[in-house]
């Protein structure tokens, strides 16, 4: 296990790696917060919390990816981020 460490620590401790991590977590998050609003209603629902994990999630995705120098991945989450801000305009009018 301590070889394993060793071989990969560079890359597991590289702070790029981590911000990719926690965009990915972020974006596991907004599934489980839509799918306990889905189970306390009784039908499918997306919360406006999913939009704010998405962009959080987008965000540091869109990051990670710049910092890798992929141009279709920094591409996918940059259209993603519009989208994801869309929506919480239009949450936020219909509040109004």
């Amino acid at each position: 296990m301590q070889a394993l460490i060793e071989k990969y620590a560079d890359k597991i401790f590289n702070p790029w790696v981590i911000i990719g991590f926690l965009g990915q977590i972020l974006f596991f998050g907004r599934f489980v917060v839509q799918w306990i609003a889905s189970e306390k209603q009784k039908q499918s629902v997306i919360p406006v919390e999913f939009w704010y994990f998405s962009l959080g999630g987008g965000v540091l995705i869109l990051i990670y990816s710049i910092s890798i120098g992929d141009i279709v991945f920094t591409a996918g989450s940059s259209l993603n981020l519009v989208i994801y801000l869309r929506n919480l305009v239009l949450i936020k009018k219909a509040k109004a």
